[in-house]
């Protein structure tokens, strides 16, 4: 049986206090994601925020080349839009969906007037930009220090922290572009990976074999971001009512 939506599949939805989330969930609309959609574009006003579920949403740098790479990622775990409730309008990068799947959008004006009230959503919110802060800069000196493999190795394991099982469905293409290397280099990373029994590769799909085998192959930056993460957002908690919807 398929899980039932539910806004409390987000983190930060989940741990606002039953007033404060029941407010908010009124305004809450439930939208597919589908792979490779542009949620925004540099420049672009931005008028809504998604607290991602099932989705991942991947935030690119766009150079005036058209060349462009990842700076940071968000799934269940954050919410996409931060520019929204940190002064600005409008964003520089582009948010792209990465993973297929559903998320929660709010209103531009709505994320604003509940910010403003200063509550337990402004305060989880600033929580969670400081673990996105430390996301991109970390990932910004993992690009520069680090080799192809290591960099392939933090990506996929960032992205398995956010889903359920152990398959990816990407082309060494699309990771090409998230990491802003060539796909060459992406093959051959994932090629001795394959060899070495930690993933199954085929026809788009990214099977991990052996997460242990992966973490010790990555470099430090997956743990330095998880660790963050895990330290400013502690007490984010799931609420149960997810199996209650579906009886």
């Amino acid at each position: 049986m398929p899980i039932p939506h539910s806004p409390q599949q987000n983190h930060l939805l989940a741990a606002l206090p039953t007033a404060e989330f029941e407010a908010l969930a009124t305004h809450l609309e439930l939208v597919p994601m589908r792979l490779g959609e542009m949620l925004y574009e540099p420049g672009r006003q931005l008028s809504h925020a998604y607290f991602p579920t099932t989705s991942i949403v991947s935030l690119h740098y766009v150079m005036a080349s058209g060349a462009s790479a990842e700076s940071a990622g968000v799934g269940n775990e954050g919410v996409v839009g931060v520019a929204l409730f940190m002064g600005g309008d409008t964003t520089p990068s582009s948010a792209v969906v990465q993973t297929a799947g559903h998320a929660y959008r709010l209103e531009a004006r709505l994320l604003k007037q509940e910010f403003s009230r200063a509550g337990s959503l402004q305060a989880l919110l600033l929580r969670y930009t400081q673990a996105l802060m430390t996301q991109m800069a970390q990932i910004a000196a993992c690009n520069r220090h680090h080799s192809v493999e290591q960099q392939l190795c933090r990506w996929l394991l960032m992205t398995l922290a956010r889903l359920p099982g152990n398959e990816l469905v990407m082309t060494q293409e699309l990771i090409s572009g998230m990491l802003g290397v060539r796909r060459e280099g992406i093959t051959e990373a994932a090629g001795r990976l394959q060899r070495e029994g930690l993933i199954l590769y085929r026809r788009g799909h990214i099977t991990v074999l052996d997460r242990r085998g992966l973490e010790k192959h990555a470099c430090e930056c997956y743990a330095v971001v998880s660790n963050e993460l895990i330290r400013l957002l502690s007490d984010v908690r799931h609420r149960q009512s997810i199996s209650s919807l579906a009886d």
